[in-house]
C-alpha cells in the first residue's frame, strides 16, 4: 500500500477496538491476537502489510506477557517443542507455501474448534498427555505459524494437556510465540517487508491500544480460576477456529 492517507474513516474507528480486544485476550491466554485481528484488518490492509505489523505486535506482547513471569515459564516443556517448531517453519517456508491454503486454514480450523469445544466441556482434565504428543504439536505449530502466523492453537492444546497451571500455560505459548515472532519479523525484515514508513508509523498509533489490552487481559487473567481460565481459553479456541474456517470457507 502507498499511504495511510488512503484508508477510509471507518478503518479508523475500527483499527482501534479491534487491536484492544485482540489483546486483551492475548492478555489473557497467550496467544490469538493475530487470529483475531488478522481477519477484520484484512479488509482494509494487504496481508503483505498485515501480517509483519501483527508479527510486530505479537513479538512485543509476547515478550512482554513471557518476560513479566519467567518462572512460571515451563523450560522442560520448551525444550520438547522448539525443535520441532523449527522443523516445521521449515516445512511450513519450503514445502507447504506452495499448498493450497485455504484447507490448510480449514484444518487448523476444526482442529482448534474442536480442541476449544473438549476445554470447555471438560475444564478440570485428570490425565496428562503423554510427551511425545510434542513431535506432531510442534510440528504442525510451526507449519501454521510459517503459514498463517497462527500456530498458537496448537501450541495451547499441547501445553493444556501436559501443564496444569493456567500461569504455566500463558507464560509458556508467550515465550513460544515471541520466538516465532522474532523468527518471522527478521525474515520479513531481510525481504523488506517491515522497514517501511507506513507500517512503522501503523505500529506505533496501535502501541496504545495493544498495551491497554494486555492490562486489561493480564487483570482478566488474575482473577480466572484454573476452571475458569481453561473455559475462557477454550472459549478463545472456539471462536479462532470458527474464523478459520469461516475465512477457508468462504475464500
Amino acid at each position: 500500500m502507498s499511504g495511510l492517507a488512503e484508508l477510509p474513516t471507518v478503518f479508523w474507528i475500527v483499527a482501534p477496538v479491534t487491536i484492544l480486544f485482540a489483546y486483551t485476550v492475548f492478555g489473557i491466554s497467550g496467544f490469538g491476537s493475530t487470529i483475531i485481528a488478522v481477519p477484520i484488518l484484512a479488509n482494509w490492509l494487504p496481508l503483505s502489510f498485515l501480517v509483519p505489523l501483527m508479527a510486530l505486535g505479537d513479538l512485543v506482547a509476547a515478550t512482554a506477557v513471557g518476560g513479566s513471569n519467567r518462572r512460571q515459564v515451563s523450560v522442560p516443556e520448551l525444550k520438547r517443542l522448539l525443535p520441532f517448531m523449527g522443523l516445521g517453519i521449515v516445512l511450513g517456508v519450503t514445502l507447504l507455501v506452495k499448498a493450497p491454503a485455504d484447507p490448510l486454514r480449514g484444518a487448523l480450523g476444526v482442529f482448534a474448534a474442536g480442541v476449544g469445544l473438549h476445554a470447555i466441556l471438560n475444564p478440570s482434565p485428570k490425565d496428562t498427555i503423554s510427551p511425545w504428543w510434542c513431535v506432531p504439536a510442534g510440528t504442525f505449530a510451526g507449519i501454521f505459524a510459517a503459514v498463517f502466523g497462527a500456530g498458537g492453537p496448537v501450541n495451547v492444546a499441547y501445553l493444556a494437556g501436559r501443564l496444569r497451571d493456567k500461569g504455566e500455560i500463558r507464560s509458556t505459548v508467550s515465550v513460544i510465540i515471541s520466538i516465532s515472532a522474532t523468527t518471522r519479523t527478521v525474515v520479513y525484515a531481510a525481504t523488506g517487508l517491515v522497514f517501511k514508513s507506513a507500517l512503522l508509523t501503523l505500529a506505533a498509533a496501535a502501541i496504545p491500544f495493544a498495551w491497554t489490552g494486555l492490562w486489561l487481559g493480564s487483570r482478566i487473567h488474575v482473577g480466572l480460576t484454573q476452571v475458569q481460565m481453561r473455559r475462557a481459553v477454550g472459549a478463545i479456541l472456539v471462536a479462532s477456529g470458527l474464523v478459520l474456517l469461516a475465512r477457508a470457507l468462504l475464500n
